[in-house]
């Protein structure tokens, strides 16, 4: 721990946002760094608290009580209260590949489970973990990492979102010939295409790829495989493959009207802004655009927020947000819930910046005219999700993004031309002991193994597939579980 009496002494105090008004013209990244000094004392908040339940693990279901690829956080945090950067820089890469990444975007579990969120103080564990990966960018302290010995044996890795990175560079580092196939323009997967810049800047990406391809993995962008590269192709060629690619099959609203103009998946949505702020063509698809429209967001997680934010900025004339789900509480029971991620309220950057939140909403169906939608016919639900007699209403829209999960990867293409089981959700089949799917040397994690998830998850998922082909391919392996 750092200092001894400093979560006595010191108050939490975290990061700031840009104002609301200046935030929603630009694109940009705008939450406020803490000066260096303000970390620190933040860093010496960590308390010697025996079970640190912030990278500690479920005695009962084996599961992580907090963060998900096991960060050290009381180490690091007691070496940036020394002032060690670097050396907190390297413990904090030796569990996690992309810092950079869940310093930003990771909903942060560790917090949750911290002790001190008992009295809803925890340490700004995700704060401090964001400034050491930034700062060792700046300080150079990250560079390629390259293996010892080349094992020649060859890995294509399907996907490049966060878990097919994390085990790309898991395999390069251990000497093998890593292949990456993305069936976009650039790597990068969701972090590129479907988290906004203003919650994360492309460049963020674009350094750990450079650093990737330093390190001896060769990208293949463009390159869908099922559909212009044939999975035949990569089962002659490689000696192991890990599917990851995500779950991107859409949960549907099958109602009346939903054939209409001008309703959408939000994945069909966001990446179009994504391309737009990197300068990369949209494609041949239709523009869709929020501005001077009444949006209707259907769906209360991160991605509908994701959405309303983007159509914020695109300059929507209105924004609702609705959510089948009554509303949680705003505050858990903490001796029922702690350490584990409670359910309460939760109000995100974007819902501050002008949505409006209804609840218990369910949408019967949807009208327009000329084709296109206009208006959303609505009714609220109990809590068994049966509508309420008499709470019949309805309001315009122009547009409706539809953002209510995913519910497995897409069959078509890939899986299906490969033939895998598949468990009862729809995902591949694979456990967590080896990652191994049904066909032999087929690997895969993430999204696509366990169904969608954190970053943070995909993360943890690459590293342990890496490590499961690694000891496939050469019997034994030295790379962290």
């Amino acid at each position: 721990m750092g200092k001894v009496t400093g979560f006595l002494e010191i108050d939490r105090h975290d990061r700031r946002y840009q104002p609301v008004e200046e935030r929603v013209r630009h694109w940009r990244e705008f939450v406020l760094p803490l000066p260096e000094t303000e970390l620190r004392d933040q860093a010496a908040r960590c308390m010697d608290c025996g079970v640190p339940y912030c990278h500690g693990t479920n005695t009962i279901t084996g599961a992580p009580t907090g963060c998900p690829v096991n960060n050290q956080i009381p180490d690091w945090n007691d070496l940036i209260y020394r002032g060690n950067w670097e050396e907190a820089a390297r413990n904090l890469h030796s569990t996690n590949n992309f810092p950079e990444v869940t310093g930003r975007i990771c909903p942060a579990p560790c917090e949750a489970s911290c002790t001190l969120n008992l009295d809803d103080n925890p340490v700004t564990i995700k704060t401090i973990e964001c400034a050491i990966a930034d700062k060792a960018f700046e300080q150079g302290w990250i560079k390629p990492e390259l293996p010892a010995v080349k094992t020649g044996t060859t890995v294509a890795i399907v996907g490049s979102g966060p878990a097919g990175l994390a085990c790309a560079q898991q395999l390069a580092r251990a000497g093998h010939n890593v292949h990456v196939y993305e069936k976009h323009a650039k790597a990068g997967g969701l972090l590129r295409y479907g988290i906004p810049d203003f919650k994360m800047e492309k460049h963020i990406v674009d350094l750990r790829v450079e650093q990737m391809c330093a390190e001896g993995v060769t990208f293949h962008c463009g390159s869908h495989v099922g559909v212009n590269v044939g999975v035949e192709e990569l089962l002659e060629s490689y000696d192991a493959i890990a599917l990851t690619g995500g779950a991107e099959q859409p949960r549907d609203l099958p109602i009346p009207g939903g054939e209409l103009d001008g309703i959408h998946f939000a994945m069909d949505f966001l990446p179009q802004q994504n391309r737009r702020v990197s300068g990369e063509p949209v494609g041949d698809v239709r523009p869709i655009l929020a501005k001077d429209k009444h949006v209707v967001v259907i769906g209360g997680g991160d991605t509908g927020s994701d959405c309303i934010g983007t159509s914020i900025r695109q300059g929507a004339r209105s924004v609702t947000n609705f959510e089948i789900m009554p509303a949680p509480p705003l505050k858990e029971n903490k001796l029922l819930v702690w350490p584990d991620w409670p359910m309460k309220l939760r109000t995100s950057s974007s819902h501050e910046e002008g949505a409006k939140r209804e609840f218990a909403v369910l949408t019967q169906k949807f009208t327009g005219e000329h084709g296109r939608v206009s208006k959303l016919h609505c009714v609220q639900v109990d809590a068994r999700m049966q509508p309420v007699p008499g709470s019949e209403f309805e309001l315009p829209a122009d547009l409706v993004l539809l953002a209510m999960g995913f519910v497995h990867p897409v069959h078509e293409g890939m899986i299906k031309a490969l033939g895998l089981a598949l468990d009862s959700r729809g995902n591949v089949r694979a456990t967590t002991d080896d990652y191994r799917a049904s066909r032999d040397k087929v690997f895969s994690a993430g999204d696509m193994r366990r169904g969608q998830s954190l970053v943070v998850w995909a993360i943890r998922e690459g590293r342990q597939c890496a490590r499961a082909i690694d000891e496939f391919l050469m019997g034994s392996t030295t790379l962290p579980r």
